[in-house]
């Protein structure tokens, strides 16, 4: 008989990026309870990776469970980014209800969107909660109508069109049912989620049943999946089967050997979990995303989430320039294949395949080009070394044989006096403008229609565009028929023309035809990339070159070689910046940007066929 667990909700806070989900958890911990009086707790304490801690932003979901009024509240904090979509998609199967935060001044942006979209079609309960509502520029009243119109626009049904708003400043600690309400904590919030979000509801006696929604890796415990029970129970030592609803394959008799539920950020070890429940299960080695936990005697399986299809892909590959296996661990092809294929057990949103007819080679596709970045540089600090190729859409085709591309949905907020040179930018990408509309503080809002790999390799040029100004926020939309042939880089490449080390003399030299990338004393080598020309084609440079001594020479005669600073690409600006013939060469320490073909006999053969 089903039943539902009142001591329980388990929810998900979904976003747009940098709208506050964390801060938001972090307040809710914080007047909980959770923590002690005097313990010191760091801003942003669920993002734990560094390079979430880093660049700001959250890129796993992650579990964390606080109590009010003897309600266990299970909270999972979601990534705000679209390259992350996969992992909202996929939470979402663990919870009854969502808080949607959303931007008091930004109001509803492409990711709010989507990660409505999905919460809707799963019929979830929804919380709109208005944050940052002390900021200057903040404009609450309008935010409503824009989130009630995209309720509207998502055909959500009566219940939810019917959900409550709070007001809240995560920031200062206060949320508020009403605007006018006194300021004081987070209590409205807690009282909405009791209120507003259904209990689990199943039935405690049959047979167990848990999916798993996400898998967490630990050195010492090896794999730990991570789930809902949606029926029954479950113990510790008891025997169960894994099944899967998409798999037919799997089938195999496995016995769990620690329970952990949640209690604030911590694990803790629990000899039996019930319906409702959200655990996470050790001891099963091949457990993966989309298993279910089932009865030997009943083996049912639960339906998962279909995840949303990659939209690019790159090719990894074996490092193989001359200055290859100096400074990595792990630079074999056996050792890029296993941890490429590592990285499939917990992100359900990458594919890896091995290249037809190319040795060594891997095409790994994913959301988008930060979706990749972040594997590449996870991967780096753990010390690999590869080469990666420039980003490439991934096209379908139509039952007419047509091809169709991708389409992202850009949202671009500039300064009023840049939007002129963005417009001409984007147009010539293939973007069609879809509305122009003046928002606060003298900026404008451009809404484009622009293929995925339009955007390739633009966002640093934004930046330039829009002196650092500009905020630009995509979404996939679709596919469409393909528009045309898009000229990634107007610019040539300054080319190393011999190894070597580059010097002053030399670089000098190099430096009067563009822009250099290296600075004097870094080891180089024949057909490396070591800075970019302003004119269209490539110009080989010899960076190594010395100043020959003659008897004349002065001792003050070498004072006069100013060198400009090098441009130092960082790893999203290497991967924009490289074309379709070069490859990014990534080490522990080093980025070199490289012709695929390094000889210049061979590479002129090639590009005159």
């Amino acid at each position: 008989m089903k039943t539902k667990r009142e001591d329980i909700r388990n929810i998900a806070i979904i976003a747009h990026v940098d709208h506050g989900k964390t801060t938001l958890v972090d307040q809710l911990l914080k007047q909980s309870g959770t923590f002690r009086a005097n313990e010191e707790v760091e801003e942003r304490v669920m993002d734990s990776n560094d390079i979430e801690r880093e660049r700001g932003i959250t890129i796993l979901s992650k579990n964390t469970a606080i109590s009010y009024n003897d309600v266990k509240i299970n909270i999972i904090d979601t990534p705000g980014h679209a390259d992350f979509g996969g992992e909202v998609e996929r939470v979402l199967k663990m919870v009854n209800g969502v808080v949607l935060v959303v931007d008091a001044f930004e109001g509803v942006m492409p990711q709010t969107k989507f990660v409505l979209q999905k919460a809707l079609d799963m019929e979830l309960s929804v919380i709109v909660c208005i944050n940052k509502i002390d900021r200057p520029e903040a404009r609450p009243e309008e935010v409503i109508d824009e989130i009630l119109e995209l309720f509207i626009d998502l055909d959500a049904n009566e219940d939810q069109l019917d959900c409550p708003f709070i007001f809240a400043s995560a920031k200062s600690g206060f949320a508020v049912a009403d605007l006018d309400d006194e300021r004081v904590d987070m209590k409205p919030l807690f009282e909405a989620i009791i209120k507003n979000i259904p209990a689990p509801e199943g039935d405690r006696d049959a047979d167990p049943q848990m999916l798993i929604s996400t898998i967490d890796y630990n050195d010492f415990v090896g794999r730990i999946g991570v789930g809902k029970i949606d029926n029954g129970s479950l113990k510790v030592n008891q025997e169960v089967m894994i099944v899967n609803h998409h798999d037919e394959s799997v089938h195999k008799r496995v016995r769990i050997t620690k329970l952990y539920t949640y209690r604030g950020l911590n694990k803790v070890a629990v000899d039996e979990a019930y319906m409702g429940d959200i655990i996470a299960v050790s001891g099963i080695d091949d457990l993966k995303i989309g298993d279910t936990l089932a009865s030997i005697d009943n083996p049912i399986a639960i339906p998962f989430q279909k995840i949303s299809e990659p939209t690019l892909s790159m090719d990894f590959m074996v490092n193989d320039s001359p200055l290859a296996g100096r400074e990595g661990k792990f630079v074999t092809s056996r050792h890029l294949r296993d941890r490429l294929f590592r990285e499939l057990n917990t992100d359900v949103s990458l594919r890896v395949e091995e290249t037809p007819g190319v040795e060594n080679s891997y095409k790994v596709s994913g959301r988008g080009e930060l979706h990749l970045s972040v594997l590449i540089e996870n991967m780096r600090r753990e010390g690999y070394e590869f080469a990666v190729s420039k980003a490439e859409v991934l096209y379908h085709t139509d039952e007419r044989g047509k091809k169709l591309e991708p389409m992202e949905l850009a949202y671009i907020d500039v300064p009023e006096e840049f939007s002129g040179s963005v417009i001409q930018k984007l147009s010539q990408r293939k973007g069609e403008l879809l509305g122009m509309t003046p928002i606060n503080g003298g900026y404008t809002r451009l809404q484009f229609s622009i293929p995925s790999r339009g955007l390739i390799g633009y966002r640093g040029e934004f930046m330039t565009d829009t002196k650092g100004n500009g905020i630009i926020n995509t979404s996939l939309e679709g596919y469409e028929e393909y528009k045309g042939d898009i000229s990634y880089r107007k610019n040539g490449a300054l080319i190393a023309f011999e190894a070597g080390t580059a010097l002053t003399y030399g670089l000098f030299n190099a430096q009067e035809r563009g822009t250099l990338f290296i600075s004097a004393g870094e080891e180089v080598y024949a057909g490396m990339i070591v800075g970019e020309n302003p004119r269209t084609e490539d110009i080989e440079v010899n960076v190594c070159k010395a100043k020959h001594l003659t008897n004349t020479r002065s001792s003050g005669a070498d004072d006069a070689l100013r060198l400009t600073p090098p441009k130092i690409l960082s790893l999203e600006q290497a991967l924009d910046y490289i074309d379709t013939d070069e490859l990014l060469e990534i080490t522990p320490d080093h980025l070199r940007l490289r012709k695929k073909i390094l000889d210049s006999t061979a590479r002129y053969r090639a590009n005159r066929k």
